[in-house]
């Protein structure tokens, strides 16, 4: 009787994985993993069985370990500030933030980094920090905005989006030289901003040349990663090396550990029962609801450009075949949306996204997401009880070019590799100038509809799209995110048009 074989699609993974020496070199091997590995949504997923873990997913751990600190920390302070200065009574300082990231960084690490990516669902990246709302926390508290209500309302809409497969439908709906574009202004805009940082820092101690020579070695080490192959490592080779560069120059001096090793208080009571201790604010009322309200919809808005960022990241380093293990976007915005409630109510205040400073470093990497995600997780939760390495990661010279190579040059790299003809850099070059007019979520929204209906890019792009994708979802998101501009007053420091609300 002939022995029936089993097609190489329809074998397991376990069956699949074949050991890395039948390898010409490690990227065929990692690609060879990519292809074989098949996910189960929302079910149970194991070690071994499903995934494996390798060495190369200590690098996103480590990197996304030491962007989420640096991340959590900024937010926890930007919203510390704003409080203060909208409230007589509150007084919140560094500690206190360093308190409110500690809190954030563990049960959320448990249950959105270890539990949810790493075992039931290893197509939803991991819930972290929504970057381009930092600058605007300040605006946020200053409008009577409550983190609680913010937070709930995100949840909220997040998950209407997600259960309406909304995320997807407009990445889907984003051209490559629209999203080329966007990449490229904000990996261009975000690196000056960290460069600038650095240099404020080290002319503020009193050391401007510590601030160059920092800047000059992470160059000289980030070029030679890539030569190499091997950019991967640039979060925690370029990070590591900033802290010994300064050390060395002198600049050590106003390094200080002042966070103790223990547990943060995980006793929501403490941080918003009353207001006297915690956050000082009490629950939220219905007027903190009104005031978060345009604010949360600007979030959520934002939300697709960013998760577009990182899943184009995966589709332009995995190799063919790999669609099942890429990055899903409306289940990647169900666990920012439960994460974003969960992790409030605990006492945190993190406006959550999708973790870039784990996804991108994983997809150069070619690894998929579960393994890295466990790995991050039980640092997170390692740290967060030390205490004192938050200290070290919100210097500058490790927080800026932590950010500097892990993010914002790596964005502006993919930003220029998707524009690839004229129509594609026609696109882009209307994106770029459109973010520098505003903002890049409302170019990204007007450009989206330009190019769905020819007007710009791809003249036969619009042949392929129904009236819905050309105009309506196009149109309403464009009217969604203006509306909440104007309501907040986004659009004031620039034009002067004062907030509706």
């Amino acid at each position: 009787m002939q022995e029936q074989t089993t097609k190489p699609e329809e074998k397991s993974y376990r069956e699949a994985h074949r050991p890395a020496s039948e390898f010409n070199s490690r990227s065929e091997y990692l690609e060879h993993e990519l292809q074989i590995m098949k996910p189960r949504r929302w079910r149970l997923n194991l070690p071994g069985r499903d995934y494996r873990f390798e060495w190369e997913d200590l690098v996103p751990a480590l990197a996304g370990t030491i962007g989420i600190i640096a991340m959590y920390s900024a937010v926890a302070m930007s919203w510390a500030d704003g409080l203060s200065q909208a409230w007589d009574h509150i007084e919140l300082g560094r500690d206190f933030a360093i308190e409110v990231a500690r809190v954030e960084m563990l049960i959320p690490a448990l249950l959105f980094c270890i539990i949810a990516p790493g075992f039931l669902n290893p197509r939803s990246n991991l819930a972290g920090n929504h970057g381009p709302m930092i600058p605007l926390i300040g605006a946020i508290a200053l409008a009577g905005a409550h983190p609680l209500a913010l937070a709930l309302l995100l949840g909220v809409f997040g998950l209407l989006l997600s259960a309406f497969k909304g995320g997807s439908r407009l990445v889907n709906l984003t051209g490559e030289g629209v999203a080329g574009g966007l990449l490229v202004f904000l990996g261009f805009t975000g690196a000056m901003s960290q460069i600038s940082d650095i240099q404020s820092w080290s002319t503020g101690i009193g050391m401007g040349h510590v601030g160059l020579v920092v800047l000059a070695v992470t160059i000289v080490l980030y070029a030679f990663l890539a030569k190499v192959g091997k950019r991967w490592l640039a979060i925690p080779a370029c990070a590591f090396t900033g802290l010994i560069t300064a050390l060395l120059l002198g600049a050590g001096f106003d390094l200080t550990f002042t966070t103790e090793t223990g547990l943060p208080n995980l006793n929501p009571v403490y941080w918003w029962g009353s207001t006297e201790q915690g956050w000082m604010l009490g629950l939220p009322n219905l007027q903190h609801f009104i005031a978060s309200l345009p604010f949360a919809i600007l979030a959520v808005a934002m939300w697709s450009p960013d998760f577009l960022g990182h899943r184009i990241f995966q589709e332009l380093n995995y190799p063919k075949g790999t669609e099942k293990v890429l990055m899903d976007v409306d289940d990647t915005m169900t666990t920012c949306s439960v994460r974003q409630m969960v992790g409030t109510s605990l006492g945190g205040c993190n406006i959550t996204s999708s973790w870039g400073t784990y996804m991108i470093p994983a997809a150069i990497a070619k690894r998929p997401i579960p393994a890295g995600a466990i790995l991050l997780g039980t640092l997170c939760i390692i740290v967060a009880y030390l205490g004192f390495p938050m200290d070290v990661a919100v210097w500058p010279p490790v927080m800026r070019i932590a950010l500097l190579v892990g993010v914002f040059l790596p964005l502006l790299e993919a930003g220029m590799q998707m524009i690839k003809d004229t129509k594609d850099s026609q696109s882009a070059g209307i994106c770029v100038f459109a973010a520098a007019v505003t903002n890049p979520v409302l170019a990204w929204a007007l450009t989206m509809l330009l190019d769905n209906n020819g007007l710009i890019g791809d003249k036969e792009r619009p042949k392929r799209l129904s009236k819905m994708d050309r105009i309506v979802i196009p149109a309403a998101v464009l009217l969604i995110c203006l509306a909440a501009m104007l309501a907040v007053g986004m659009l004031e420091p620039q034009y002067g048009i004062p907030a509706l609300m």
